[in-house]
């Protein structure tokens, strides 16, 4: 996984349009089609902490399925650096919010990835991968019932009732890129008040996510997450150690959610 880098984290696990459709939409979600959720990225180094990039999470529905679009990039200067440009599609069902079509375009640097999913009933899942320009790769990698693509997985998580959950148990998670199938953990670390640049002070939920080691995580150190405590459970900050400084993402606008943001406290 040395190239699911810094945007592919940072952009799903933050941790994710039509009144016509909205109707048909089980009620019962923390989210609805329209969801529109911006960030921004930064990387600290020294002391100094750089804006570097922005992403963006739209949802919509449409005959049963949910479709979310994550797209995200580096600024204009910062490309002069290090270019990344970063594009995610999930599709899964409404009643369960089970995958069964995921894709991710990744550009980064000089580096080039374009990766398919799609989940069978089986549990089986077929994952096509090209690098670069070369040719496609295909592999059928054994999944279960609890195999999800980064998107999705965000969006299952977000329905889970926390109120009577263990705090600092782990608890596991599983998803699927590219060519393998990951067996990570979450923690609820409880209840925090945090603020939020740019945005005000909020009530929230905080968790820790396991990572994997690569070009950019050691493996060692966990992805923290702070989410609305309230009825929508929109993820406000993430911010993890890497190998060299720290990365952080950022809630800088959010629109088309579904209920008030009452975990505002100013």
């Amino acid at each position: 996984m040395k190239k699911i880098a810094l945007l592919s984290y940072l952009l799903v696990f933050s941790l994710l349009y039509g009144s016509a459709s909205y109707a048909q939409e089980n009620n019962n979600y923390p989210f609805a089609s329209g969801e529109k959720l911006s960030f921004i990225l930064n990387y600290t180094w020294g002391g100094v902490i750089t804006d570097v990039g922005m992403a963006e999470c739209n949802l919509s529905y449409s005959d049963g399925y949910y479709n979310c679009i994550v797209t995200g990039r580096t600024y204009r200067f910062y490309d002069i650096f290090f270019r990344v440009r970063e594009h995610f599609e999930s599709k899964f069902s409404e009643q369960e919010l089970k995958p069964f079509y995921f894709y991710r375009y990744a550009q980064e640097g000089k580096y080039r990835m374009k990766n398919t999913l799609r989940f069978n009933a089986d549990h089986t899942i077929n994952s096509t991968t090209q690098k670069y320009d070369r040719q496609p790769f295909d592999t059928l990698l054994i999944g279960t019932e609890n195999s999800y693509d980064l998107l999705s997985l965000f969006y299952k998580s977000r329905v889970t009732d926390y109120s009577n959950f263990p705090i600092d148990k782990k608890m596991p998670l599983e998803f699927v890129i590219d060519r393998n199938v990951y067996n990570l953990y979450f923690v609820y670390k409880g209840k925090e008040t945090k603020k939020i640049p740019g945005l005000g002070t909020f009530r929230t939920l905080k968790f820790a996510c396991k990572v994997v080691a690569g070009e950019i995580f050691d493996g060692k150190e966990e992805l923290m997450i702070w989410v609305t405590d309230d009825g929508n459970k929109i993820p406000l900050l993430f911010e993890s150690p890497i190998i060299v400084g720290k990365v952080q993402g950022r809630l800088s606008k959010f629109s088309g959610n579904k209920h008030p943001v009452s975990s505002k406290i100013k």
